[in-house]
């Protein structure tokens, strides 16, 4: 199992002058830290108009100056929306392949549609409409990266034959992936041959079956890129420190406004039917009914042994990470920037998983961290 960060470039309130500016930088002297560690592969968001969720609304720029400070690590866009609103299929073909040419050939390229009536209002995007578009933007790519010219004439978007350029140094291209955050996703990931990346639904025992869903579908897909991409990812918070005790301090509060978070994404959908969303709905009238979302640190513990969450010591992480690896997730997407972690307690995870965890369950970790202790020792 391979080991990741994700991001969503988060901060609760409350806010000061100049916070934006520091969650940036300090995401980007987190990542060289997993860089130099062997971590896998950095993933964020594309999303807009959410205020303390998320300020990541232009990842591609981000990921720019990323591939410019890191070496090996990986950039994965979990995701990009493809609904046409949002991002032209065109300008998407052609900002992966610029990063993936400046990358020196490291990106993954997760995409969906999204999630949230803020943002589909926002950008006026029919929540009904939202699938299909993601449809026929997901198939259209791959053609505008592998042919030397391309047209379309489709419901959602035309084009006149074009040469879409540059082309991705990684042939035939990037790795594709999909946002699974309801469990039919799982399934249509698994029909077009891409990776899940399991957003939302990532709790052990719920996992299994998923991912069974998702193998069952990939034995007998139609590809919409060139290859099958045939790997599971899944999502959980991460706070490691050299205490349990330490790092429930230091989690609860980042989980309650998780929780506290969600609940006010997902409430517009509590009072609509829209077809494609009813997980949604459900979500939401979930959200709405719990009520008050603070729990107590005897709860945080339940969690913790259920693996429903990463947080404690290195042991308790492993624990939690082996919980993953039986349950056949192929890549675990570690969110350390949450709420208002502080930044020296985040670098203080990544160096405990990079040096404590991953080497016990990643052997591309193990390989990697021994290379780089013979080359300091020459």
């Amino acid at each position: 199992m391979e080991f990741a960060l994700q991001y969503e470039i988060q901060r609760s309130r409350p806010h000061y002058p100049g916070f934006m500016y520091d969650i940036y930088h300090q995401a980007t002297e987190q990542v060289k830290l997993a860089d130099v560690l062997g971590y896998h592969s950095v993933w964020t968001v594309e999303h807009h108009f959410l205020s303390e969720w998320s300020y990541s609304s232009a990842p591609e720029v981000w990921y720019g100056a990323l591939s410019q400070v890191t070496k090996r690590i990986r950039l994965g866009h979990g995701i990009c929306l493809l609904p046409i609103p949002f991002n032209h299929p065109a300008r998407v073909a052609e900002r992966i392949a610029v990063l993936d040419i400046m990358s020196n050939g490291r990106v993954e390229f997760g995409s969906g549609r999204s999630i949230t009536e803020q943002e589909l209002g926002g950008f006026q995007v029919n929540p009904e409409d939202s699938r299909a578009m993601w449809e026929e933007a997901v198939a259209a790519i791959p053609k505008m990266w592998m042919q030397e010219t391309y047209s379309h004439d489709g419901k959602f978007f035309k084009m006149p034959e074009r040469e879409v350029i540059p082309k991705p140094i990684q042939k035939p291209h990037p790795p594709m992936w999909v946002a699974a955050t309801q469990p039919a996703t799982w399934e249509i990931a698994g029909q077009k041959g891409i990776g899940a990346l399991g957003f939302g639904i990532s709790e052990p025992g719920m996992l299994d079956k998923l991912i069974a869903v998702y193998k069952k579908a990939i034995k007998t897909c139609e590809p919409v890129g060139a290859f099958v991409n045939d790997k599971t990812a899944a999502a959980t918070i991460c706070v490691c420190a050299p205490t349990r005790e330490e790092a429930k301090v230091i989690a609860k509060d980042a989980i309650d406004f998780t929780t506290r978070k969600a609940a006010e994404l997902f409430t517009p959908f509590a009072k609509q039917e829209i077809k494609g969303y009813e997980y949604y709905k459900k979500m939401a009238e979930q959200a709405v009914a719990i009520g008050d979302y603070r729990m107590s640190l005897a709860d945080l513990d339940k969690r913790i042994e259920s693996g429903s969450v990463m947080v404690g010591d290195p042991e308790d992480c492993l624990k939690v990470a082996k919980i993953y690896e039986a349950a056949g997730i192929d890549m675990l997407l570690m969110l350390v920037q949450v709420g208002a972690v502080p930044h020296d307690k985040v670098m203080q995870t990544i160096d405990l998983i990079g040096k404590h965890v991953m080497p016990k369950l990643s052997a591309s970790s193990r390989t990697y961290q021994a290379e780089a202790a013979a080359a300091a020792g020459r």
